[in-house]
């Protein structure tokens, strides 16, 4: 038995497929421990076991108002706020993960890929470590644009130099975080590691996407795969829907742009001339009066399971968040895609690449977006492409492909990691007394 510490940024989107992974693992007889910062405890499921870090930079209750920004992402200067959140998380983890690892002493670690400074501390420190991509891969390559940026893959030369000159501009913008990482890496004795991508594992990168999703790869390492969606269970759908013969539109932004009343309320107005019926989720950050004043009559909640849903659902309408794009998708569910922010545009151009929806990214009122929903609902062939993808994530392995290969990166327990997952074909603190965390 194996003890695999999991550190991933205290955001749904990161914590629930990790929180599956860690299930899967402790299935296969390994023992899971989360670490993270004081606030992360409270989003994780019950029982399962934490180790707090990096309390004095950021206490409890210091998370909300970092939640806070990210929902009202968008601007310039919003963007130039985060980076320095993510600069300052960066300080914190180099500076206090080390001791937090040495006091629960971990066989190996399974890191986010969003998160550069704990897979650097797992290199300096020789630990062997998984990253795992919950959103889109970051893996940089000229072929493809940067994964925050709404570009169609174009291949060409012009196209690559517009990619180079994309990475670029992201460097630059990155500076604070950069500076941070090369701070340390010279502090901790690994100098040759200049950007974050630099940090990553040699033993085994595994992402939630597929490759139907993403754009055509030619440049990733050999210990890269495609796994498709970590679920677990889901509640019981206790809603009645209608169930008219009439198609049902489903329409989340998910937790964090869950207060977005003013495109919730273009969706729904152009959704009601529509011979369809409209649910909504949004995720308990829509006031009473925000809910009054949507046009028609959707049926809206704080939460739907959402799988159970888009079960039902001839459409999805996203802010393509990338766990309810591989739903969506899972059910062959085509969408209309209004990214926001994040790797959200790029998400929103693989969608556009792959056949399975169309994306608007500036004129998101009520007439283009019913002009995009009867286009794609119209079209048989979006839905035909989505259950192609639909098929693929049936086929990929998932959680419990994920939990094999990171046991055999890691020797599942033995003393130095074996190399079994670069080999393998890439398709394919302080304790918390919950479940006696050391």
């Amino acid at each position: 038995m194996a003890h695999f510490a999991i550190l991933c940024p205290p955001l749904p989107g990161h914590i629930n497929p990790m929180a599956v992974l860690a299930r899967e693992l402790e299935a296969r007889g390994h023992r899971t421990t989360f670490l993270g910062f004081p606030d992360m405890r409270a989003k994780l499921p019950a029982g399962q076991a934490f180790v707090r870090f990096g309390g004095e930079d950021w206490p409890e209750g210091s998370l909300a108002p970092y939640l806070e920004r990210l929902s009202r992402l968008g601007s310039p200067l919003s963007l130039l706020r985060l980076i320095r959140d993510l600069a300052g998380f960066a300080e914190t983890i180099c500076t206090t993960l080390p001791a937090a690892l040495g006091q629960i002493k971990p066989d190996g670690l399974v890191i986010d890929q969003t998160d550069a400074a704990a897979s650097l501390v797992a290199t300096a420190l020789g630990i062997p470590f998984v990253n795992i991509a919950n959103a889109l891969p970051l893996n940089l390559e000229p072929g493809v644009p940067p994964p925050v940026l709404p570009w169609p893959y174009d291949p060409s030369d012009g196209g690559i130099r517009r990619n180079l000159g994309g990475y670029r501009v992201a460097r630059w913008i990155e500076r604070p975080i950069t500076k941070v990482i090369r701070r340390h890496a010279k502090r901790l004795g690994r100098p040759d590691i200049r950007f974050a991508d630099e940090a990553w594992s040699e033993l085994g990168q595994v992402t939630q996407c597929i490759r139907g999703l993403d754009f055509p790869r030619r440049e990733l390492p050999a210990n890269f795969h495609y796994l498709g969606p970590f679920r677990g269970s889901e509640p019981p759908l206790e809603i009645d829907l209608p169930d008219d013969g009439r198609p049902l539109i489903f329409c989340s932004f998910g937790t964090l742009q869950g207060s977005r009343a003013s495109l919730f309320r273009a969706v729904a107005e152009s959704v009601e001339p529509l011979d369809a019926h409209l649910l909504i989720a949004h995720g308990g950050m829509l006031s009473e009066r925000d809910i009054a004043r949507l046009p028609g009559k959707p049926l809206v909640h704080a939460f739907f399971p959402q799988r159970a849903v888009l079960s039902r659902s001839a459409l999805a309408i996203t802010h393509c968040g990338f766990n309810t794009v591989l739903d969506s998708l899972a059910h062959a569910v085509p969408m209309v895609a209004l990214p926001i922010a994040f790797e959200q545009p790029a998400t929103a151009a693989r969608l556009e690449h792959a056949g399975v929806g169309q994306a608007l990214h500036r004129r998101r009122t009520a007439k283009p977006i019913r002009e995009a929903v009867e286009r794609v609902m119209g079209d048989a062939r979006y839905r035909q492409q989505a259950l192609v993808l639909s098929k693929e994530i049936a086929a990929s392995g998932g959680a419990p492909r994920a939990a094999e290969l990171i046991e055999q990166a890691l020797g599942a327990g033995a003393p130095r990691a074996t190399a079994t997952m670069a080999r393998a074909a890439p398709n394919d603190a302080r304790g918390d007394s919950r479940n006696g965390s050391s």
